[in-house]
């Protein structure tokens, strides 16, 4: 490939880089604002968001690198740094929810409260049937 041929390219890589971080974007942005509560709003914004904006970083490190005639380290730098401050914050926002008293909106404050109860729990202290359940949640006092 000779010179032309690379800039082109280079131009429908980024180019498509761009419309895909766009999509990622604009899917990540409807999706904060339409989902019901935290839990699910913060997967929006930590998951398609990033993404389109890595996308549109990698676009910028590609067309910087083209012009300049060198390898560009600063957008992937600013992405690297995008890809591990997102969990983190969307791991400090869940945290903050939860001591808040905010899971309780989705009628599940623990993962598996919508699964049915195992027989083996089901059974009240030391296994009689006739005395009512304990949970972790719930000690019986003599």
């Amino acid at each position: 490939m000779n010179g032309p041929e690379v800039a082109a390219a280079a131009e429908a890589l980024v180019a498509a880089m761009l419309v895909a971080g766009g999509l990622f974007t604009l899917v990540g942005s409807i999706g904060l604002l339409r989902l019901r509560d935290v839990f699910q709003r913060m997967h929006a914004p930590t998951k398609a968001t990033t993404l389109g904006v890595g996308c549109i970083l990698i676009a910028a490190a590609v067309a910087s690198s083209m012009e300049q005639g060198e390898l560009s380290l600063h957008e992937f730098l600013i992405a690297a740094f995008l890809f591990v401050t997102a969990p983190v914050s969307a791991y400090l926002v869940a945290r903050v929810a939860l001591h808040q008293g905010l899971g309780d909106r989705t009628g599940l404050d623990h993962p598996g409260a919508d699964l049915e109860p195992t027989p083996a729990s089901s059974t009240g202290a030391q296994g009689d049937p006739e005395s009512p359940p304990t949970s972790d949640r719930q000690t019986l006092l003599p």
